[in-house]
């Protein structure tokens, strides 16, 4: 589930995933999207063996809507485009507007097949060896020997041969865009020392702090006279504190906030969970000492010591996590909320000693981890898609996650062990540019896609949409 890595296999998760739904009844997963529609980002998450299998199809009747290049868009694959996300939208009660619709499936059709003819062009190669074990992974993640699948193909009336050359054109398409658009950015070691920074202060924000104050409040609509008075009194307490007097003794004595009977000990907490005033006021304090100066607050006046203070990761080591997971990708005869309810049941048996994890990974799980019982490895912080990090983030070891969504589908994830592993500078700055990389992809693909379709030819056949 790296973001990288699956970029890289988002390809043949695709085509593994939902191929057979049956191929009789060419439907779409309910959260599929066009093959490289730049309106939905680079990554292509629709079924591409699907849409593979609908290209091989000749339709009685259909006719070209669009010239491309070297290549065609027929007016049936954009009306079976426009249908299926039609029914996506239906499906989340969404209504539709078709001719909205049609001008967006023609114009991801228009851009696949530029795609297509400059990655060609290019020189790009997919050897036979490597497109037939694209094939045969279709065929094991939809539990099917490979005479199988060509019998499923042939029996729905589509081309084999044709249908090969189909996935080997997204193959092709996957391979050039990916060399194509990293070359196209470009990361400073200014933005890569700003990101160092942004994340140690975050870690710093995170790092456990014990503070004690002494409160001395001003009460609401309080006169000049009653402010400096009050004031007059925490300068006392603060010169006591500062004198030698223990802190404790002081703050049972004077202070006037929930604390006292603690010796003003607020508690060890993260950073991000006391006030900023606070925070601010004493950084650069060492675990022991006192704020020489009062800290005004609109409640009042507050003498502040820290108890404790736990530094935030420097950077030089880092908390790797090994994880598995279960992936379920809804489709029309999976919806989301079946899906989500076996996966809910999958972690009760689990929890209950009725059925093991890696078992349930490598029977049901669909992506490559299957075939490990779900085991992702070792990954450190930032290898995985958001919404998976969050979820497994919050995760003690062997604790199981509710399931939850990503793009790529519905998991559930458990945490198997965690470690802290040095990092290596160079290796750390690194792993940022790759960070910065992927924050600038979606950005760097549209343009180049627009580059593109801005040299290519392209003649409408049909009125525009």
């Amino acid at each position: 589930m790296s973001v990288s890595s699956l970029r890289a296999a988002a390809l043949l998760l695709a085509l593994a995933g939902s191929l057979l739904s049956p191929l009789s009844a060419p439907a779409q997963p309910a959260n599929a999207k066009p093959p490289l529609d730049t309106r939905s980002g680079p990554t292509p998450k629709a079924a591409v063996a699907e849409e593979a299998a609908a290209r091989a199809r000749r339709v009685p009747g259909d006719h070209i809507a669009v010239v491309v290049n070297s290549e065609v868009v027929t007016a049936g694959e954009v009306a079976a485009r426009t249908e299926r996300a039609r029914g996506e939208l239906e499906r989340r009660g969404e209504r539709a507007d078709l001719d909205a619709l049609r001008k967006e499936a023609q114009d991801a059709l228009v851009d696949e097949r530029v795609l297509v003819t400059h990655a060609r062009e290019a020189g790009a190669k997919i050897e036979e060896g490597e497109l037939d074990r694209v094939v045969a992974g279709v065929a094991a993640q939809n539990r099917l020997t490979l005479p199988q699948l060509l019998d499923r193909l042939r029996q729905e009336g589509t081309d084999v041969k044709r249908f090969r050359e189909n996935m080997r054109d997204q193959m092709l398409i996957e391979r050039v865009r990916d060399a194509e658009v990293i070359r196209r950015i470009r990361v400073s070691d200014g933005e890569i020392d700003k990101l160092l920074e942004e994340r140690r202060t975050e870690a710093a924000a995170k790092a456990p702090l014990n503070l004690a104050q002494i409160l001395i409040p001003v009460p609401e609509g309080a006169s000049t006279e009653q402010r400096e008075s009050r004031r007059r009194e925490a300068e006392g307490a603060l010169k006591r504190v500062l004198g030698g007097e223990d802190f404790a003794a002081v703050a049972r004595e004077l202070s006037q906030d929930g604390n006292r009977s603690g010796g003003g000990e607020i508690g060890l907490r993260a950073a991000d969970r006391l006030p900023d005033l606070f925070v601010s006021a004493v950084a650069g304090l060492n675990s022991g000492q006192i704020r020489p100066s009062l800290v005004e607050s609109g409640v009042g006046f507050h003498v502040l010591k820290v108890l404790e203070r736990h530094s935030g990761p420097d950077g030089s080591k880092v908390t790797e996590t090994r994880a598995r997971h279960i992936l379920l990708r809804p489709s029309d005869k999976l919806p989301p909320q079946a899906a989500a309810q076996q996966l809910a049941e999958m972690k009760r048996a689990v929890e209950a000693g009725r059925a093991k994890f890696e078992e349930l990974a490598a029977k049901f799980s669909a992506d490559g981890s299957a075939a490990q019982g779900g085991d992702l490895g070792w990954a450190p912080p930032g290898q995985f898609v958001p919404e998976f990090e969050a979820a497994m983030g919050e995760l003690a070891p062997l604790a199981i996650s509710e399931p939850f969504q990503s793009q790529f589908g519905l998991h559930i994830v458990q945490v198997m062990e965690r470690r802290e592993v040095a990092v290596d500078p160079r290796q750390q700055r690194e792993q940022l540019r790759g960070v910065l990389r992927e924050r600038k992809f979606g950005d760097a693909y549209k343009e180049w896609v627009a580059d593109l379709r801005a040299k290519a030819f392209i003649e409408m056949r049909d009125a525009p949409l």
